[in-house]
């Protein structure tokens, strides 16, 4: 099936040429315009995270040959998580060539983390089942570039590292709430507050509240450290 102009681009940004159009594009298929005739991309979306834990999983091991698994696993995680795969779909336009449903595209799906990072996936898929892992794995290693080299050596999230703070000390988990939402649908801005047994807390604002959590739990560690709390 033959690209359009827009796919073709995109196939370009990626770095791929493409022989199976069709591939791409049930790739760029969300489900809110699929039909009987013309699936979705949730089953690329399954083997593309597949494909991708592999190539990081190499990579890693490539990049620190001495490095235990306590180590690996947390930077794995850094660079495959939802988030990361949509700042790649991002640096690609992934986005601006979707098939999107009107109702998903009116309530901002080309922006949306989650549907981005699942897309990503897909067109990961998509490559792997066009010209083998190898195409997939250049492609991949490609796009993740600095984020393999700069990964941190220990690459445990702030609500992981700030709940093991308090549970070194004998203190439950922090306590995280939201203390407002604001904006449209389509771009909500979430408020959180993080609170420890000991009154310390911070507050931080982000676009999902998982990242609003991260970021409110990466400011109290911060404010621990400079306090000398160690």
């Amino acid at each position: 099936m033959a690209l359009s102009a827009e796919q073709r681009a995109f196939a370009g940004r990626l770095g791929h040429d493409f022989i199976r159009g069709d591939v791409l594009q049930a790739a760029l298929t969300h489900g809110s315009v699929a039909t009987p005739a013309r699936g979705d991309n949730q089953r690329l979306e399954f083997l593309g995270d597949r494909v991708l834990g592999l190539v990081m999983a190499e990579a890693l091991l490539e990049a620190d040959t001495t490095a235990a698994e306590g180590l690996l696993a947390p930077r794995f995680n850094a660079l495959v998580r939802k988030e990361t795969c949509a700042a790649v779909a991002r640096s690609v336009g992934l986005g601006d060539v979707l098939r999107l449903g009107r109702s998903e595209m009116l309530s901002g799906g080309r922006r949306k983390e989650a549907l981005l990072g699942d897309a990503m996936e897909a067109v990961i898929a998509a490559v792997y089942v066009d010209g083998g892992l190898d195409a997939a794995r250049d492609m991949i290693l490609r796009l993740w570039g600095d984020r393999i080299a700069s990964v941190k050596a220990d690459a445990r999230d702030a609500k992981t590292a700030l709940q093991e703070w308090a549970q070194g000390r004998g203190m439950p988990p922090p306590r995280y709430e939201q203390l407002d939402r604001t904006g449209p649908d389509h771009a909500p801005v979430f408020t959180i507050r993080v609170v420890l047994e000991t009154g310390a807390e911070e507050t931080a604002q982000a676009r999902t509240k998982r990242q609003a959590e991260q970021a409110a739990a990466q400011a109290l560690l911060a404010r621990l450290e400079a306090e000398g709390h160690d």
